[in-house]
C-alpha cells in the first residue's frame, strides 16, 4: 500500500522526469544507511515496478544469486535455473525485460554493491548487460540504489571504466531537515514542542530510520533512554555496523571519526594525518571525500584562509552523541538521559549540539536574513592579540559588504543579554576588524531557540533568528 512521502519533492521530480523521459535511464540513488533510498523509490514509483531485487550485506555470490533467482520467479511468474555467474544472470534479465510489452519498464536493483563480491564478477557483467543491451531500450528505465557510499560513488557514478558517464542521473538523499522532522513526527501522531524536536535532532540528526523507532507514548528522554541506554538499545548497537555498510575498509572511516569527535571545532588535514600516524596521498582524500558527501564531516575555512588550510569538522548528530555520551558507557542505566538534563555537562553539549544544528540549517538562517540571493562564504574565525583573544563559529562573509558575526544559543527561554555579555560581543567585534583589516560593515546575529529579551543591551544586535525559522523550508 502506498504511503506518505515525507519530504524529498525535488527527489521525487527527478525521479518522475526520468521515468517520463524517451530514452533508457540508469538512475544512481546513494545516501547513509537508513536514509529511506528504499523507501523513497517504492512508494515514489508504487505499482510502476516492474522487477525488485536487493543485494544481500556480505552474502556469498551463490547466495546472491539464489536470491537473484527468486526475484525473476517472483515477478515473471517463470522458474528459470538458477544462474552460475553473473553473465547468465543478466541475460536471464535481459530476456524477462524483452517479453514485457509496456511504455516503461522500470528495473529497481536495491543495495546494489552488496552483489559485487569477491571475484564474483558482478561489475563486469552489470557494465556489459547496460551498455551492450540496455542503454539501447528507450523504454528501459534502470533504478540502481546503494549504501555503500564508496562503490556508488567510484565504481558507478565516478567509474573510469565501462561505465564512465553512463549514469543519467545521480541522486542523493540528505537526512531530513528540522521541518521534515517535525512533519514526520506530526505525521506519526506526535505532540511534541519545536523545543523538545530540536533537542530530538541534536541526537538522532534527520536519519528518518532512527525517527521511525520513537514511541509517542513516551516522552522524549524515555525514548533516548530506550534506544542508546538500554542493554539491547537499538541505536546502541546501529553505530558498529554504520561504517561497515557505508564503506569499504571501513576502519580508516572510523578512526578518522574517532579523532574528529575528539576536536569540536574540527582538525586540518594535516593535523588529521599527525594523529591518525599516516601519510598523505589519495586514499585519505576518497575518505574524507566520503565522510563529506553523506553528511558525517564538514570541510571549512577559517575566515581568509586559503585551500590548504580547509578544516574537517564532524557534524553528524548520531555520532555525536554517541561517541559522546554512549561510547564506553556500559552502565545500562535506563533513566541515563533522562536524570543527566539537570547535570553541566547536559548544558556544555546542549551548546555545541545547538551550534551543529545551525549549521546544517544555513539555508533557513540565510532565509530570514534576507540574503538568500546574495552569494556569501560560511566561515569561522579565530583570533587574539597582546590583550585577549576570540573566537566566532559561524561568520556569514557577503558579497553585498556585510559580514553576519553569529552568536548561537540553546535556552529554554529569551536569551537575555547581560552588560557582561554585551562588553564581550562589542570587544570580539572589534578584535575582528582590528585583525582582520576588514571593511565590511558588520552585523552581530543572534541565533536562538526563543529570541532574545528585550532590554537596554539587546540593542546591540542587528539580526536575530530564532528556532522557529530554523524549521522552515526553502524550497
Amino acid at each position: 500500500m502506498k504511503q506518505r512521502i515525507i519530504g524529498r519533492e525535488l527527489e521525487q521530480r527527478l525521479i518522475k522526469s526520468c521515468l517520463s523521459s524517451d530514452k533508457a535511464e540508469l538512475i544512481a540513488v546513494y545516501g547513509r544507511r537508513r536514509i529511506g533510498k528504499t523507501y523513497l523509490i517504492k512508494q515514489a514509483l508504487s505499482d510502476d515496478i516492474d522487477f525488485y531485487v536487493t543485494g544481500i550485506f556480505e552474502g556469498s555470490k551463490t547466495r546472491q544469486l539464489a536470491e537473484f533467482n527468486q526475484a525473476l520467479y517472483r515477478y515473471s511468474g517463470i522458474m528459470y535455473p538458477i544462474a552460475n555467474n553473473w553473465r547468465d544472470a543478466f541475460m536471464q534479465l535481459r530476456q524477462f525485460i524483452a517479453g514485457i510489452k509496456k511504455n516503461k519498464v522500470v528495473i529497481f536493483i536495491d543495495e546494489l554493491p552488496w552483489f559485487d563480491t569477491v571475484k564474483s564478477g558482478f561489475k563486469q557483467e552489470f557494465d556489459y548487460f547496460w551498455n551492450s543491451w540496455g542503454a539501447d531500450q528507450p523504454n528501459l528505465k534502470l533504478i540502481v540504489c546503494g549504501s555503500s557510499t564508496t562503490w556508488m560513488t567510484s565504481k558507478l557514478i565516478g567509474d573510469r571504466g565501462g561505465l564512465h558517464n553512463r549514469v543519467t542521473r545521480q541522486i542523493y538523499l540528505a537526512p531530513f531537515s528540522l521541518g521534515e522532522t517535525e512533519e514526520y513526527l506530526t505525521w506519526r501522531g506526535f505532540k511534541w514542542n519545536r523545543y523538545t524536536i530540536v533537542e530530538l535532532y541534536m541526537i538522532l540528526g534527520g536519519v528518518p530510520y532512527y525517527l521511525s523507532l520513537l514511541d509517542k507514548s513516551l516522552t522524549m528522554s524515555q525514548n533516548i533512554d530506550l534506544l542508546f541506554f538500554a542493554m539491547n538499545g537499538e541505536l546502541r548497537n546501529e553505530y558498529g555496523f554504520l561504517f561497515k555498510s557505508l564503506f569499504r575498509n571501513s576502519k580508516i572511516y572510523e578512526d578518522v571519526i574517532g579523532v574528529l569527535c575528539k576536536k569540536n571545532k574540527g582538525m586540518t588535514r594535516s593535523d588529521l594525518l599527525k594523529v591518525l600516524k599516516i601519510s598523505d596521498g589519495g586514499s585519505i582524500t576518497e575518505v574524507l571525500n566520503n565522510l563529506t558527501s553523506c553528511d558525517f564531516i564538514r570541510p571549512y575555512y577559517a575566515f581568509g584562509k586559503k585551500e590548504r588550510d580547509k578544516i574537517y569538522q564532524l557534524i553528524d548528530h548520531y555520532t555525536l552523541f554517541y561517541n559522546k555520551f554512549v561510547k564506553g558507557n556500559i552502565s545500562y542505566k535506563k533513566d541515563f538521559w533522562s536524570t543527566i538534563s539537570s547535570l553541566p555537562e547536559h548544558s556544555a553539549w546542549t551548546g555545541y549540539a545547538f551550534e551543529q544544528v545551525c549549521l546544517h540549517h544555513i539555508d533557513q538562517i540565510r532565509e530570514k536574513l534576507g540574503i538568500k540571493g546574495v552569494i556569501s562564504d560560511i566561515c569561522s574565525w579565530t583570533g587574539k592579540d597582546e590583550n585577549m583573544k576570540g573566537q566566532i563559529d559561524l561568520v556569514i562573509d557577503r558579497k553585498d559588504q556585510i559580514i553576519n558575526l553569529c552568536e548561537m544559543k540553546y535556552s529554554v527561554k529569551e536569551y537575555e543579554i547581560t552588560k557582561e555579555y554585551m562588553k564581550k560581543l562589542l570587544l570580539r567585534k572589534d578584535l575582528f576588524e582590528k585583525i582582520t583589516k576588514t571593511k565590511k560593515a558588520i552585523h552581530l546575529t543572534m541565533v536562538s531557540t526563543y529570541g532574545i529579551k528585550q532590554n537596554e543591551y539587546s540593542e546591540i544586535i542587528q539580526n536575530e533568528v530564532t528556532m522557529d525559522d530554523l524549521f522552515k523550508k526553502t524550497y
